[in-house]
Formats: C-alpha cells, sequence, structure tokens
C-alpha cells in the first residue's frame, strides 16, 4: 500500500486565545489532487505553512513524503504563497530556472526545463521578456511554473486561480491534471467551488479552524438532497405519496422569481419543490405526473453542486467571517 503523500494528526495552532486551527486530522492520497476549502478565515493558510513548517503547531503532528519534518524533504515539495511575486526585472525564463537551482537543479537542466514548461503552457513568445513586462496573469503563471521545475512529489498551491482570468484558470487547470498524471501530489486552496468541482479526487471543507467535511466531490453532493421543482394548479398528492418522494414544500414568491412566475401563471398554479431520494428517478416522477394528470407548467431537476455543499455548511461562518473583515477596515 502506497503510503499518504500528507498526514496530519491532531493540529492544532493557536494565537494566544484564538484558535485558528482546531484538532485537524487528515490524509492526502499519493497521486491525488485535494482542493482545501473554506471561506475567509477558516485556518486553510495557517494549515499549510504548518505543513511546510513556516509555522509550528501548538500541538499534533504532521508527516510530510513519509517524514516528519517538510524540511527533511523540501527539494521534493513545490509550494505556490498565496503571497505572490517576482523579481521583476529578471526574465521570465530566468525565474522559472532560478528556482529550480535551489532546488538541486544544475544550471543547464535548470534552463532546459524553464524553456519547456513556458513552451507548454502557451509562454513561449514571452521567454525573454522581463517579469515586469507581463500581465498579471501571466506573472502567476510563471510562477506556478517556477513552484513546479524542479518535478516536485508534493505541490502546495494558495490560491492559485485568485486574480486569474477565465483563459489563464483553465491554463492552471490544465498544469494540476498533468501533475496529477504524473503521480504527483496537488494540494491547492481556493474559494472558487467549480475549479474543485471540475478537478479535485478529494475535497477538505474547513470552517472555524475545525474539519467539517472530507471525503469526495460525489459524497460532498450526497450532503444536500436531490430536489424537483414543479410548477402545477393540481393536486400533487400522487406525488408526495410516493416512497421515493420525502417532502414537499409550496415555494413562497421570493423563492423562485415570484413575480415574474405570478404574472405568466395565472390564478391556482402554485411552485413546489420536492425534496427525493438520493436513487430517485426523475423521469419515473415526470411520467408519474402524466399518469396522475398532473398538468405541468415546469419541471426541473438539477444535481446539488460543491456550491451549494459549500452554502450548506458553512454559509453563516461565511457571512460572519465577511463582516469580521469588513468591521476591521
Amino acid at each position: 500500500m502506497i503510503p499518504a503523500a500528507l498526514v496530519l494528526d491532531g493540529v492544532t495552532k493557536n494565537y494566544g486565545s484564538f484558535r485558528a486551527v482546531d484538532e485537524l486530522s487528515l490524509e492526502v492520497p499519493t497521486g491525488s489532487i485535494c482542493g482545501f476549502l473554506g471561506p475567509n478565515g477558516s485556518g486553510k493558510t495557517t494549515t499549510l505553512r504548518i505543513v511546510l513548517e513556516i509555522l509550528k503547531p501548538t500541538r499534533g503532528t504532521v508527516a510530510v513524503l513519509g517524514r516528519p519534518s517538510a524540511l527533511e524533504v523540501r527539494h521534493r515539495i513545490g509550494y505556490l504563497p498565496e503571497e505572490k511575486g517576482l523579481y521583476k526585472k529578471m526574465k521570465a525564463w530566468a525565474i522559472i530556472a532560478y528556482f529550480a537551482s535551489l532546488k538541486g537543479l544544475d544550471r543547464r537542466t535548470a534552463r532546459a526545463r524553464a524553456y519547456e514548461l513556458l513552451d507548454r503552457y502557451g509562454l513561449r513568445a514571452f521567454r525573454e521578456a522581463r517579469t515586469e513586462a507581463l500581465s498579471k496573469g501571466m506573472q502567476q503563471k510563471v510562477q506556478v511554473l517556477a513552484s513546479i521545475a524542479h518535478d516536485p512529489e508534493l505541490v502546495i498551491l494558495d490560491e492559485p486561480f485568485s486574480g486569474l482570468d477565465p483563459v489563464n484558470q483553465e491554463v492552471m487547470e490544465e498544469v494540476i491534471r498533468d501533475l496529477a498524471r504524473r503521480r504527483r501530489t496537488v494540494l491547492f486552496s481556493t474559494h472558487v467551488m467549480q475549479h474543485a468541482e471540475r478537478i479535485c479526487d478529494r475535497i477538505l471543507l474547513l470552517s472555524k479552524g475545525r474539519k467539517i467535511f472530507d471525503g469526495t466531490v460525489p459524497e460532498a453532493r450526497r450532503r444536500i438532497p436531490r430536489r424537483v421543482r414543479i410548477e402545477t394548479a393540481d393536486d400533487i398528492a400522487p406525488l408526495t405519496a410516493r416512497p421515493d418522494v420525502r417532502s414537499a414544500a409550496r415555494l413562497s414568491p421570493d423563492d423562485d422569481d415570484g413575480a415574474a412566475a405570478d404574472a405568466r401563471d395565472g390564478p391556482g398554479a402554485h411552485r413546489w419543490e420536492l425534496e427525493v431520494a438520493e436513487d430517485a428517478d426523475t423521469q419515473a416522477i415526470l411520467e408519474a405526473c402524466f399518469m396522475n394528470r398532473i398538468r405541468l407548467k415546469q419541471f426541473e431537476h438539477s444535481e446539488p453542486s460543491l456550491h451549494d455543499v459549500f452554502v450548506k455548511l458553512v454559509g453563516a461562518d461565511a457571512r460572519e467571517a465577511d463582516a469580521r473583515e469588513a468591521d476591521r477596515r
């Protein structure tokens, strides 16, 4: 059995009376892509800094690539910090080669590796450009490439999608997928649920320094009940009697664009939200409407998204964190 690339056991970090990380235990499987999610102030960056031994935990243990200290395997780790910055006068290839050489590559190999990465991810024309002449998105791509130029086994990226336009976000996803295809382990923090949903094998969700979910994206979605929305003026009792329909709630106008809906529906039409079983066949529910002469003006269903899970599990905490941040300003 291949050991986990990263193991945390009961990690806690206190700053005086404030607890930034609270009894956090987790395992990141080797070769996986793990998304580290949570609202502002949830402890993500603090945890990553503890993993890298930039910070010491108040208590608890960390094992990185089978060793008790990241410093022992630092040449096998790539890291993109939240606070990003480059040497402005250096050329793009030189930045990447420089960081690769710090991790042990000889100068010739480091330069070849820099050229290879710039070519692969769309920056061939900017090899000789000074970083101060690059756009913010290009600078961030250069810094990401610098963090992986030495071919690390574990890559830790703190908010790698921040500030990138949609095209460069796709390039970043490509970089992460390429690493995973080569059995590298990637742990990245993000506020953008769509990225985690598309590319992660596992997600870890933090709130107030505590782990509130750790598992796969499908497992996360199962935290939210599946729902079907219908509009009808008829009695829906035949639907609520079905074993695969757990509950039905009539929607208020505020729940579903009510003013516009009232204008088109006419008298007697109501909107309903049905909570259905995880294995429910929504096509069968639709057929049941026709069989029971329930005339429909709308029938829609959708799978819960990672955003829905995030809002349900940490929505209140996220709003509280934003309010604290606004107060500090």
